[in-house]
């Protein structure tokens, strides 16, 4: 399958060509052309599952568009991921330490906290408290 997203359906192992989304307060269900990306609460269908999409009872379909058609990656798209690998790859240059070196990090690690204690007082104005981290991400929830 490659770089397409899948459908959404348990074990269905087909590209998605349509997204569908739930309209709660008009009791419909709308399904339309692939969106460009995947979203919370949207669901990717095979051409197969949203050609045989059915709403429940006392609701209705909502098809935007016509025909499906299969997601396509053009070359350029390929280059760019090709691109985007091979930086994230490389090694970060270090500068040769110098007299004129050890001054400037020494400035820049002080210009780094200042910025630290910026974020976290604006965090701190904001309501923002952490409640729990997940790796290196931080969950905040407003006070």
């Amino acid at each position: 399958m490659g770089l397409t997203r899948g459908c959404s359906k348990t074990g269905c192992k087909r590209p998605a060509v349509a997204t569908l989304t739930y309209a709660y307060a008009d009791r419909a269900v709308v399904l339309g052309p692939l969106a460009t990306y995947a979203e919370p609460h949207t669901y990717d269908l095979c051409r197969d599952h949203a050609e045989r999409m059915t709403a429940p009872r006392g609701w209705e379909v909502v098809r935007v568009g016509g025909e499906y058609s299969e997601p396509a990656l053009a070359p350029d798209d390929l280059l760019a991921l090709a691109d985007a690998v091979r930086e994230a790859g490389r090694p970060r240059a270090q500068r040769p330490p110098s007299a004129a070196g050890s001054r400037d990090s020494g400035a820049q690690r002080g210009e780094a906290r200042g910025q630290a204690r910026g974020q976290a007082r604006a965090e701190a104005e904001s309501g923002a408290v952490e409640a729990g981290r997940r790796g290196h991400l931080r969950i905040l929830r407003d006070s």
